[in-house]
């Protein structure tokens, strides 16, 4: 790489992202079943019917894996705990082996001169909870509130900073509407519900977590830079229904207290009694946001019924995903968010990273021109006045890719699944080279 820390400002922090069921080993410690766990056990749900129970065994590996982070000269680790690790049925009693796991996971990370940054839920729900609804159940909220002062009870005295959920969107939409994540379900009104509640699920943990004195809390979205297929109308028309739904509805309830009429149009009518009264809470101050980007979206109509959107692929170059490589759209992104909705709030890239067909004995030369070119496109952003602060490689290491099981790799580090050896890749190397030289 060409770049090097003199190139970004004072204090900009570099670092590497996880997510506990994807690389812990959801089989030990106690950890009780997660959605993820039944919803991979049906058949055609997952890729070779592969789950998360071994993944990389992150849970036995913990100060190796540390290790490769402190070498790579990261400041940061954002990692997640896992609820039903911690809470095994979701509420009441507690996994003491569950908690003592985190508490050595953040020592382990201040030891290493590391900043921990916590995501309390990556999409991992306690299948007890699902049972009950999941995040269609009004009571979610609290539920989940309750959860967040568990773990920050135990470890929120020494975590860096807090996120409370992660990518609202995929949570919601893409597992209640579309059903391509557990609980996998195509359900409109499951899909108003809880496009609602994990938003107020954010806002209850906020509040319970200030209440407790916790600050440095921000919550983590997913957002496509949005174009249209083609010139017409009726694509303009797509592009804004999905830009509504994606990026709209979850920036617009915790910044300006209020949904999107184009996304109304279709849930209103299944979205819970009373939930006007919610937005306050919704819109909780947060002391940052972060942003997860890996592609941009051309958007063309479609005659079927509401939201009558499709996604068309697009000429660029694409990773392993389908994805196409478009870091201008990572620059703007960064814009809009900061001139419509967060003003000076601090602002992270919480994820960026590609998948792609990697080999142990190969250099991963386009995961290193990624990277680059998205880095690069942070600096100009930063440059235009956006106050951003930090960037988060996504991911560590190869890793449980949900629905795409174990084939899709966008680690810096290579895992061997079958021996689980960790072998840095080209692209760890180019980052550490200049992420190591400290200013």
């Amino acid at each position: 790489m060409h770049l090097t820390r003199a190139d970004f400002p004072d204090g900009f922090l570099f670092g590497v992202a996880t997510s506990a069921y994807q690389i812990e080993g959801h089989g030990f410690g106690g950890a009780g079943p997660t959605h993820w766990d039944t919803w991979a056990a049906t058949p055609g749900n997952t890729a070779n019917a592969e789950n998360g129970a071994v993944a990389c065994d992150h849970y036995h590996r913990l100060d190796e894996d540390l290790d490769l982070i402190r070498d790579l000269g990261a400041d940061v680790y954002r990692f997640s705990t896992s609820w039903a690790r911690v809470l095994p049925e979701g509420r009441g009693a507690v996994n003491p082996a569950g908690l003592d796991f985190y508490d050595r996971l953040v020592d382990g990370c201040l030891a290493r001169g590391i900043k921990p940054l916590l995501t309390l839920y990556h999409w991992e729900l306690p299948a007890a909870l699902s049972d009950l609804g999941g995040w269609s159940n009004a009571d979610i909220p609290h539920w989940f509130a309750d959860y967040a002062r568990v773990v920050m009870d135990r470890i929120g005295d020494r975590v860096w900073s807090t996120a409370t959920i992660n990518e609202l969107w995929c949570v919601s939409w893409n597992g209640h509407f579309l059903g391509r994540h557990a609980p996998g379900m195509r359900d409109i009104r499951a899909t108003a519900r809880a496009m609602h509640h994990v938003l107020k699920a954010h806002g209850c943990a906020v509040q319970a977590l200030r209440a407790e004195g916790i600050g440095n809390l921000g919550a983590v979205t997913n957002l496509d830079w949005v174009m249209t297929a083609d010139d017409s109308a009726e694509a303009r028309a797509a592009a804004e229904r999905y830009e509504a739904i994606f990026n709209h509805w979850f920036l617009g309830a915790m910044f300006k207290a209020r949904y999107p009429a184009l996304v109304l149009e279709g849930l209103e009518p299944h979205l819970p009694d009373g939930w006007q009264d919610d937005m306050a809470l919704i819109a909780a101050p947060v002391d940052w946001l972060g942003i997860n980007y890996y592609t941009r979206k051309l958007m063309a109509s479609d005659p079927g019924p509401w939201p009558a959107y499709r996604d068309v692929a697009g000429p660029l170059e694409t990773t392993s995903m389908g994805w196409e490589v478009y870091p201008d759209g990572l620059y703007e992104i960064l814009k809009w968010v900061a001139e419509t909705h967060t003003g000076d709030l601090p602002l992270h890239i919480t994820e960026n990273g590609m998948s792609g067909p990697d080999k142990v004995d190969q250099p991963d030369t386009a995961r290193i021109a990624y990277l680059e070119s998205h880095l690069t496109a942070c600096r100009r952003a930063i440059a235009d006045g956006v106050p951003l602060k930090g960037y988060y490689a996504w991911s560590l290491m190869d890793n449980y890719e949900w629905a795409r099981g174990y084939e899709k790799r966008f680690g810096l580090v290579h895992v061997d699944f079958e021996s689980l050896a960790r072998t840095p890749k080209a692209s760890y190397q180019a980052l550490a080279s200049w992420w190591r030289q400290k200013v």
